[in-house]
């Protein structure tokens, strides 16, 4: 399966962000099959400008989600400790946790995503070009916080001030008609593509999180070729944030079959029952096996760490 020695791992998870308890589940979840593997697991729950970990730890796993875990902060300050860690690096952290940023080196890559509009004040007016129905959401921040689907111009200014909870710059993007996918890559190729599909509504907060609320297909049923074009887009999005090692990366499919990419998750869920581990399953790695491999990747670059050198 693996020839890795049994390692110091500190599992970093909860942080400071509104995505504090789906990350302690994440964190939780890889500590236990980590140590199922006979690994030491230390589980660190930690502050900005306070990162300690413990005396002889080998590698980071990050189990962050949100500002201080997906931004290149904490990436930052493991870098200065000397600690390898797992995921993408400080730059890609910053600029895939930003949705604009995203959104703009896909566009300059020839990458299709949804026509966009960046709003900042709270009393913004509907801006001019655009009709309805269209989806707000945080430019920085993830577990779906703060997003908004508007179907009617009267309905923005209510949706639009739930969004500005969540943040001061809102993204306004065009609502692509179609089937929600999302794809995990791992050593930067694509895994199966997952189908997501909410009894009710939208895959919100809510759905996203209540226990049966949202179906899953995986593999999803396209055309094969339907299936590369996906997967191709996916993959595309990741390496032009600078992705490494892994990520999600969420798509939707309008109803002509073309991918549009929506955003690159550098730190998606790692829940036994999280998206990336679901695409992993549909290729045969366990979730077991999936910890491994992400640890696996991070000693790759960093190969004295496994001998005890890190501090």
């Amino acid at each position: 399966m693996t020839g890795l020695e049994k390692l110091n791992v500190a599992v970093l998870l909860g942080g400071p962000s509104a995505e504090r308890e789906v990350s302690l589940r994440s964190g939780a979840a890889v500590a236990r099959a980590l140590r199922g593997f006979g690994h030491r697991v230390e589980e660190i729950d930690p502050q900005p400008g306070k990162l300690s970990l413990p005396a002889g730890t080998d590698v980071a796993f990050l189990a962050l989600h949100g500002t201080y875990g997906e931004d290149g902060e904490v990436q930052s300050e493991l870098e200065k400790l000397g600690v390898p860690y797992t995921g993408c690096g400080v730059e890609t952290s910053r600029v895939a946790f930003d949705k604009i940023q995203t959104k703009q080196r896909c566009a300059a890559a020839g990458i299709c995503t949804p026509r966009f509009e960046v709003l900042h004040q709270r009393r913004a007016s509907w801006p001019e070009g655009w009709r309805p129905p269209v989806v707000l959401k945080p430019t920085r921040g993830g577990s779906s916080l703060g997003l908004q689907f508007v179907e009617r111009v009267e309905d923005f200014d209510v949706a639009l001030a739930e969004a500005l909870q969540h943040g001061p710059e809102i993204l306004m993007e065009e609502k692509i008609i179609g089937r929600e996918v999302t794809v995990g890559i791992l050593a930067g190729k694509a895994l199966p593509v997952v189908e997501i599909r909410p009894k009710q509504g939208h895959y919100d907060y809510r759905n996203k999180y209540t226990k049966g609320a949202t179906e899953y297909f995986f593999p999803a049923e396209f055309p094969e070729e339907a299936t590369r074009r996906i997967q191709s887009a996916a993959v595309r999005a990741f390496d032009v944030v600078g992705g490494r090692d892994y990520a999600r990366v969420d798509v939707m499919v309008r109803e002509d079959g073309e991918p549009m990419v929506l955003e690159v998750n550098t730190l998606p869920g790692m829940t036994e029952t999280s998206l990336l581990p679901m695409a992993a399953a549909a290729a045969g790695i366990g979730f077991g096996e999936l910890c491994q491999r992400m640890l696996e990747l991070a000693l790759a670059r960093a190969p004295l760490a496994a001998k005890g050198i890190c501090p």
